[in-house]
């Protein structure tokens, strides 16, 4: 699914926040094993080798993080920052282009920082609590990009996005941003209830992250705003 968010003001500020966690989740990406890009990680059974020592090292194991409290400080937030494919980092980030900018703006900077660290750290957490003896090890941003997800459906709910749907034929169709992200929280919550989530494929803690997310944007008191969506135009503008 590729989604379009409704335009911004011209006058708004610039999401720096947003671009600084996109770049420096590339760049962690870029320098680490898991982009296959330097030599120096060798290649075949050296780079698997040397991928899975790095997610352990970074990474959120639940059979280690509660042995170690060191562990339980520094790696639920070191796992946002890592990415276990090219796949996975395009996804998140792509996420967090399309809703992070408005969050951001709405939230300020520093909330929004806060709830993208913490809605995270707290998402990685609360899945290594359901499932503490698995050996799995949790690495990325989705549950700090699902909390994003959820803050950004209390703040414009009915801001409208352009979704291609593979199952639609891949046809650019509008829909409110309720209805785009409730849809999304719907594909997570089967494979939330599941006894193990498959390895790279942590649903609880997407769930976990948008509930937090959407419930730190209540509790900041910010109201939500309403945004115009002109007919004869592709794109909405935002108004308070």
């Amino acid at each position: 699914m590729i989604v379009r968010q409704a335009r911004r003001d011209p006058a708004a500020r610039r999401p720096w926040v947003t671009r600084t966690l996109i770049a420096a989740c590339c760049a962690v990406f870029l320098l680490g094993p898991a982009a296959g890009l330097d030599p120096a990680y060798g290649t075949g059974g050296d780079l698997l080798a040397a991928q899975t020592a790095y997610f352990e090292r970074w990474g959120v194991v639940p059979d280690e993080l509660w042995h170690s409290p060191a562990a339980a400080l520094l790696t639920p937030l070191t796992a946002l920052f890592v990415h276990g494919n090219w796949l996975h980092l395009l996804g998140n980030m792509l996420f967090l282009h399309v809703f992070g900018a408005m969050a951001e703006e709405r939230l300020g900077r520093p909330s929004f920082v806060l709830c993208y660290l913490a809605t995270g750290h707290l998402a990685l957490l609360g899945y290594a609590a359901v499932h503490p003896h698995s050996g799995q090890a949790l690495v990325g941003a989705s549950g700090a990009v699902s909390g994003v997800l959820g803050a950004f459906l209390h703040l414009f709910p009915r801001a409208r996005v352009t979704s291609l749907f593979p199952f639609l034929f891949f046809l650019p169709l509008r829909f409110p941003a309720w209805a785009v992200l409730l849809f999304w929280f719907a594909l997570q919550w089967p494979g939330a209830g599941a006894p193990d989530d498959r390895p790279g494929v942590a649903y609880l803690a997407h769930v976990l992250g948008f509930a937090l997310g959407f419930g730190f944007a209540w509790v900041s008191g910010r109201r939500p705003v309403r945004v115009k969506d002109d007919a004869g135009s592709t794109e909405g503008d935002r108004t308070t």
